[in-house]
């Protein structure tokens, strides 16, 4: 079984910028291309800088969520401020999360490779815990060696 944790986390908050992903959700590759679209859209266009501005720490979020039955993902950072080009106030809840660690040569390749570890393997396989919804994430601690190093959070409930 691929490597993970179980962490108790403190509810904290997302401010986010985001897009409906319009490819069916068993459509892995239209979504991605979904996802890295948008993401090459915010990082061109001035709203990742504009976020990680006032970004309390260095995180930064991809999120994935479902509002008002819409696949919704967002680029995101842990703020207390408000800016008028954010889509969405995103709020995890305090509990327990899956943590998949991981690091990949790009952003894209990181969030690919937590995303098929984490619901590809040690979802489908947990005895003791499951996803029962809510926003999930991919977080981009940072850069060393070129490569890009992360977590994936995912809150769960004991089965």
């Amino acid at each position: 079984m691929a490597q993970y944790t179980l962490e108790e986390k403190e509810s904290f908050i997302v401010l986010g910028i985001g897009t409906e992903l319009k490819s069916d959700y068993t459509d892995f590759v239209g979504i991605n291309k979904e996802k890295a679209d948008f993401w090459s859209a915010v990082e061109q266009d001035g709203r990742l800088a504009t976020l990680k501005a006032i970004a309390t720490n260095d995180y930064i979020f991809a999120v994935n969520e479902a509002v008002n039955n819409k696949m919704m993902h967002y680029a995101g950072v842990m703020t207390e401020e408000s800016l008028p080009e954010a889509t969405r106030v995103i709020q995890f809840p305090k509990g327990e999360y899956l943590v998949v660690k991981g690091e990949g040569t790009t952003a894209d390749e990181l969030s690919n490779k937590l995303a098929g570890i984490a619901f590809g393997q040690v979802l489908p396989e947990a005895k003791d815990f499951a996803y029962v919804g809510g926003p999930n994430t991919t977080v981009q601690m940072g850069q060393r060696d070129g490569v890009v190093f992360g977590e994936m959070w995912i809150p769960v409930v004991n089965k």
